[in-house]
């Protein structure tokens, strides 16, 4: 298809910038580029392959002519806006939660399912940014037996939270090291020196939302209809970059050998596993790249068909503005005689 003019819808957010910087890095084929925001942000200029581009107040109108349209604001405005861009003749790859389980919209990890797209009715979804870095870490797995169940706790940065998290964090740190006061606003109480296990609201069963996008998303992605996640989501204070500790269960057992042979060969993964030598994955070695590093496979002492492991991966970046990327340059290959081939 198409991708001489794309658009930015929320290009002034923390996740809108990135894709800007990724559109630029990867040399995405476009020749053409439209940067919109809401009314208070229009006329802002930012800046993309040696230009400045000036940012236009997003309205229905200001989709015509655009060819995919890369979305990174919140449910609310893609659901308002995404009847306007369909129309256009755009593809919306939208990065909100809005549209994931709908079963009309493709979700899609480029390493995992790139030919859902073909299915696609004008709508794509990016996943949840835990999700992605879990799937993508832990699918090589799946090639070998499939997953039946996973057990997994996130350990995710506050920059998670939007550009707020990382101010609130050192703000907390200033003020404790002058031993005053925190008032937390991000957050629903201190994360400085901290850990808070609550991200989202109440949802299933004492399962927060955020603990059950990893279950309903994982299902779409991998396949796998059955797929049960037990899920904890854990805030730390850490900027950037989530880290995720997975237990996958099978049905037949699955060797640490093997385990680690796949998951090298995998694309988007990078094998960082040697105990012995204090390698293994950390959020300040995965941050501002675009690969989940994955360490410590291990067996899982409590299932003899269990393999245990820890991933890590730039959630901005891979969980967020890159995937979505990735899915576009996908769409610029559809037409390829092999439209399943990574572009990457």
């Amino acid at each position: 298809m198409k991708t001489d003019t794309v658009a930015i819808l929320g290009a002034t957010g923390a996740v809108g910038q990135e894709m800007l910087r990724i559109l630029e890095k990867r040399d995405f084929p476009l020749r053409k580029l439209i940067l919109l925001a809401s009314a208070r942000s229009a006329g802002k200029q930012l800046p993309f392959r040696g230009e400045m581009i000036p940012v236009q107040e997003a309205r229905k109108e200001a989709f015509a002519g655009a060819d995919i349209v890369l979305g990174a604001a919140g449910n609310e405005i893609a659901k308002t806006f995404s009847p306007a861009i369909v129309a256009s003749g755009a593809v919306f790859v939208d990065n909100s939660s809005a549209f994931r389980l709908e079963d009309h919209v493709p979700l899609i990890v480029p390493e995992v399912n790139p030919g859902d797209i073909r299915g696609h009715h004008g709508i794509l979804a990016n996943p949840n940014c835990s999700t992605i870095i879990t799937v993508t870490a832990v699918n090589a797995l799946n090639a070998i037996a499939p997953i039946r169940s996973m057990t997994v706790s996130t350990y995710q940065a506050v920059s998670g939270a939007g550009a707020g998290g990382p101010l609130e964090l050192a703000e907390e740190v200033e003020a404790l090291r002058n031993g005053q006061h925190c008032a937390p606003s991000v957050f629903p109480c201190q994360i400085a020196y901290n850990v808070i296990p609550q991200i989202g609201n109440a949802q299933y069963r004492g399962y927060t939302s955020e603990e059950m996008k990893l279950q309903n998303e994982g299902r779409k992605i991998m396949h796998l209809p059955e797929l049960k996640v037990s899920c904890t989501c854990v805030r730390v204070p850490v900027v950037r970059s989530h880290s995720i500790s997975v237990s996958c269960h099978f049905d037949v057992p699955v060797s640490v050998e093997a385990a680690r042979r796949v998951i090298a060969g995998a694309p988007g993964c990078l094998l960082v596993d040697d105990l012995a030598h204090n390698r293994y994955p950390t959020p300040l070695d995965t941050s501002g790249q675009d690969l989940v590093f994955v360490g410590r496979i291990r067996p899982d002492l409590t299932d003899e068909c269990g393999i245990t492991l820890w991933c890590c991966g730039d959630q901005i970046r891979k969980g967020a503005a890159t995937n979505a990327v990735q899915i576009a340059e996908l769409l610029a290959a559809e037409e390829s005689e092999n439209p399943e081939k990574s572009p990457w």
